[in-house]
């Protein structure tokens, strides 16, 4: 599966809701958005003949998004359905982690290999007032979990912002020296009606990678850490995990992208911050094959998003595509 500038697409991000448990600054607004009927959205089984009419065109990596997945019923099932699905080689969950230290067993029984943490502070009173809801979130309570389970390598994403968060930057990366994970540290985007938080408060990769090198070295990390994104890693010396920038604001990574999203609607999107989409559930739903639109999606997938140019492809914000 190759797109029109010669890209390999193996990679599917599946949003099953449009909800969230939390309202981030960055990412919906504090009294949410108006929710998809649930008619419209994706049962399970669907979303599993979507996977496995695109695996034999060479679909192999899957990761599980939302709004928060986890708040999605019975989300071990589809879990299992996906496993099941032959040439489909990796499985992962993009969550808040809150309902990781219940769930984590039950998803790794079912089949998830591991998971990405959002984390935006270490500090409980910090962490509600970014995310807008008290849920009693700790960051080492939810990957302690994941771990235990066998989720594995585990991934913490930070949204930096400026004046809100970046002063942990040292904390986050300290974790690195004591547990095995991988932090990332994702420059904050901007988007669509969430301008509140504006380019005042992106923190360039390059600034981060300063001020944590300022602490201690950081050496180019040269054991690959698992995974289908654009992150650069790093590590401090004899540390069991790893510190990573992913940068869409400063250095964007475009040219590399080897992945499309799926809406909890059934929307097939070739591009984060891009116009351009495909409608799935309505065709699966007739019965019609899907192989003929997917080809057609990634010959009109575009060369590069519009972020830089705070053109956004109609987002609201970025919950209604799982990131």
């Amino acid at each position: 599966m190759r797109d029109q500038f010669g890209r390999s697409i193996e990679y599917l991000r599946i949003s099953v809701t449009d909800r969230c448990n939390f309202r981030c600054q960055y990412c919906m607004p504090l009294e949410g958005l108006p929710w998809l009927p649930k008619a419209d959205i994706l049962r399970y089984e669907e979303i599993a003949d979507i996977v496995a009419q695109l695996a034999p065109l060479g679909l192999r990596r899957l990761r599980i998004t939302g709004g928060e997945p986890t708040i999605r019923p019975e989300l071990p099932r589809l879990v299992r359905l996906l496993r099941d699905i032959p040439g489909i080689e990796d499985i992962a969950l993009s969550t808040n982690g809150v309902k990781l230290p219940q769930m984590a067993g039950a998803l790794a029984d079912a089949g998830l290999h591991r998971v990405n943490i959002s984390a935006d502070s270490l500090r409980p009173e910090r962490v509600a007032a970014i995310a807008r809801r008290d849920l009693g979130f700790a960051l080492h309570t939810a990957a302690l979990a994941a771990e235990q389970a066998g989720l594995g390598p585990i991934k913490v994403n930070v949204v930096v912002m400026r004046g809100i968060n970046d002063d942990e930057l040292g904390d986050f990366a300290a974790l690195t020296r004591e547990h095995p994970w991988h932090v990332r540290f994702i420059e904050l985007m901007p988007v669509g009606e969430l301008r509140d938080l504006t380019w005042e408060h992106v923190v360039p990769s390059d600034e981060i990678l300063a001020r944590l090198s300022a602490v201690d070295a950081l050496l180019p990390d040269a054991t690959p850490v698992q995974g289908n994104g654009p992150a650069a890693y790093y590590r401090y010396a004899g540390a069991p995990g790893s510190v990573g920038v992913i940068t869409p604001m400063t250095h964007t990574y475009c040219e590399k992208c080897n992945r499309v999203r799926l809406t909890a609607d059934g929307r097939l999107r070739t591009c984060l911050f891009g116009e351009h989409e495909v409608p799935l559930r309505d065709a699966l739903r007739r019965g019609e094959p899907l192989a003929p639109l997917f080809t057609r999606a990634l010959a009109e997938k575009p060369r590069e998003h519009a972020l830089l140019q705070l053109r956004v492809g109609g987002l609201r914000a970025l919950s209604e595509v799982g990131g």
